[in-house]
């Protein structure tokens, strides 16, 4: 297939998935793709870090989970952007007057590839990996597919820079994890700690810990629309 069909079918898919005439919905997609709003979940996280490794491995781990951002962002922005120079929709010459613009949300002048996309596919991989819970891991791919969705939504990425950050995020997120299994075998202790147990995941952490991460993590997306509409709409 062409290169050009390729853009054309990124471009109406980009036009299709857009933006809308709702209010709430605009609201929600900007507070989903904040920061801010995941502060609790990042902080629950790190107490569920510190309370399931010793204080060095909480520390090792804490230094991944940042190399991981800070990889796929210096990829994605520090690399990719300027290299392939591709117009963000919102800024785009061609085509920034037919994307539905949020709340004057256009970001930079490039968008190939998605740092967002990047950095939350990492970040989920490299937990997903770490702590091996079915229900955290399909949690934690719907955050991820969520928070790269609303980079479409608002008009400052293609479906196509989505993918492409999405790809480096995982291939990052995976390096990293094998990083820390090299390390902790390099240490001669075992990497996996293979626990038969209800009460723990496969890598040793408690179920009762996951859990409430993933109590934090819905309660949060139970929130969004409540923001969304006290912020946005009322």
């Amino acid at each position: 297939m062409e290169l050009s069909t390729l853009l054309n079918i990124d471009q109406y898919l980009l036009l299709s998935l857009n933006g809308s005439d709702s209010l709430f919905w605009d609201g929600c997609m900007l507070v989903y793709t904040s920061m801010a709003v995941w502060m609790p979940l990042a902080f629950v996280l790190l107490c569920v870090l510190l309370k399931n490794n010793n204080i060095r491995d909480f520390f090792l781990l804490v230094v991944l989970v940042a190399v991981v951002a800070t990889l796929t962002d210096t990829i994605s922005s520090g690399i990719c952007k300027p290299f392939f120079e591709r117009w963000r929709p919102t800024n785009d010459p061609v085509l920034m007057y037919a994307v539905d613009v949020v709340n004057e949300t256009r970001g930079g002048r490039y968008g190939f590839t998605s740092s967002h996309a990047a950095n939350s596919f990492g970040i989920a991989t490299f937990i997903m990996l770490l702590i091996r819970n079915r229900a955290l891991s399909c949690s934690l791919i719907i955050w991820a597919s969520m928070n790269a969705f609303t980079r479409i939504y608002l008009g400052v990425h293609y479906p196509g820079d989505i993918l492409a950050g999405t790809l480096i995020g995982v291939l990052v997120g995976f390096a990293m994890y094998r990083l820390y299994v090299y390390i902790q075998n390099h240490k001669r202790r075992a990497s996996r700690r293979d626990w038969i147990s209800d009460h723990y995941t496969k890598s040793g952490y408690l179920v009762s810990d996951v859990y409430f991460l993933l109590l934090v993590m819905y309660l949060t997306f139970a929130a969004i629309p409540m923001i969304s509409f006290f912020t946005f709409v009322y």
